[in-house]
């Protein structure tokens, strides 16, 4: 207990006297956003960066536990995405005045759901196209454009964003999917902090693996 105080998923402001860095989950309204408990956002609110989401959209976003989220960030949904298998791609039947009704849903570009995993770190401007699913742990640099999955556990730059290295070796990304700190008890959490906050990363490897035993 830090301040008197216990972590609390459910207050949107978790910096007293601070509104430019919020929890996500208690200030979203929109059903087919999900968002796990502690994930935060640098900015005084969410939905605005979750762009062409509309009533009638199919795909949700969902994000997990413990994400960062710097400000700029957007994620492009599916509804962004406009005709591509006929000549033009104008989208004459979303305006006013012209004679065309909505294509066929299986005429339309559509990647399923966008899933972020957990304590997963995103970079300033970085863009999420659709369909994008990140694993557990990954880091998107800033102002990267991530237009495909990205491996858990793993750094990714640029334009589109394409690999630049794995965090840790195989064994101990391993380990840190099978151990799953971020679906354990505040308690729980809150011991384990001087280990998830160490960098000798042989000591991590070693205690996690006991607790696992």
């Amino acid at each position: 207990m830090k301040n008197g105080k216990n972590p609390d998923p459910n207050t949107i402001h978790p910096i007293t006297g601070y509104d430019k860095e919020i929890y996500i989950k208690p200030a979203i309204s929109n059903p087919n956003i999900i968002v796990g408990d502690f994930s935060y956002i640098a900015d005084s609110e969410f939905e605005s960066h979750v762009t062409h989401f509309y009533p009638w959209s199919r795909d949700r976003l969902i994000i997990g536990k413990f994400c960062q989220i710097a400000s700029g960030v957007e994620f492009v949904m599916n509804d962004a995405n406009h005709q591509m298998s006929a000549v033009s791609t104008f989208p004459f039947y979303t305006l006013e005045g012209w004679d065309m009704e909505a294509p066929a849903a299986s005429d339309m570009p559509y990647k399923g759901d966008t899933v972020i995993g957990n304590d997963v770190w995103i970079g300033q401007n970085a863009v999420i196209l659709p369909g994008v699913q990140i694993g557990d742990g990954a880091i998107i640099g800033a102002n990267s454009v991530v237009g495909s999955d990205v491996a858990p556990y793993s750094i990714v730059i640029g334009n589109p964003a394409r690999l630049l290295r794995n965090r840790f070796d195989d064994e101990l990304i391993r380990i840190l999917l099978q151990f799953k700190w971020w679906d354990r008890s505040i308690d729980e959490i809150n011991s384990l902090i001087p280990l998830l906050t160490c960098s000798d990363l042989e000591r991590v490897k070693a205690e996690l693996k006991k607790r696992l035993d």
